[in-house]
């Protein structure tokens, strides 16, 4: 059985191969990552072995569907509330960011998120503060960014549905993941695996 030690992921082929360079590549760098492939491809297996090949593997690994949870509660989730912002507001909460703090955040299906929400998200990748819903106070974070899409986002930002200044903000290393019919070489390794 073929397995990389370092990075868990298993296969022989070319595709494979160029997954553990750039994982190698980002293992010592500090800086955001932008995962683009289709659904089922194993981005968020690739989010988690960066994050656990990085200098931040001691701090959280939070990963966030932003296409699962409905856009009323997603910039509430992401960036936590105050005790009554709104209706149902009880008690507050830290938000997906701030518990990721000192480690990675995973923006899976970035691509789904609405345009205020864009410049929320560009606001604190720029300024590294998070300001909670019904708050006026922000709060430093420290975290890495990896962002995944099955979308092609270069194409949503010429058709003007993804902010152009936040895509150069999340895409400061692309990586494409190839799905497995294009790395059927790897087949026999995942099936004894």
């Amino acid at each position: 059985r073929h397995r990389d030690s370092v990075t868990n992921l298993v296969g022989f082929s070319p595709c494979a191969a160029g997954l553990r360079h750039d994982i190698g590549r980002l293992a010592d760098h500090d800086i955001n990552v932008l995962l683009e492939g289709e659904s089922g491809t194993g981005k968020e297996l690739i989010a988690r072995i960066i994050h656990q090949s990085s200098r931040r593997r001691a701090g959280p690994f939070v990963g966030v569907n932003c296409a699962a949870i409905h856009e009323s509660l997603l910039e509430s989730e992401l960036f936590g509330h105050k005790s009554g912002a709104f209706t149902g507001a009880r008690e507050a909460t830290v938000g997906f960011l701030r518990a990721a703090n000192g480690g990675t955040i995973l923006l899976d299906e970035v691509g789904d998120m609405s345009e205020p929400l864009q410049s929320k998200l560009l606001r604190v990748l720029e300024e590294r503060v998070v300001i909670p819903v019904g708050g006026t106070e922000g709060e430093p974070i420290d975290v890495r960014v990896i962002a995944a899409t099955n979308k092609d986002l270069a194409r949503a930002v010429h058709e003007g549905t993804f902010r152009r200044d936040l895509y150069y903000r999340l895409n400061v290393v692309r990586i494409h993941v190839e799905p497995l019919r294009r790395r059927k070489e790897d087949i026999p390794a995942l099936v004894e695996y």
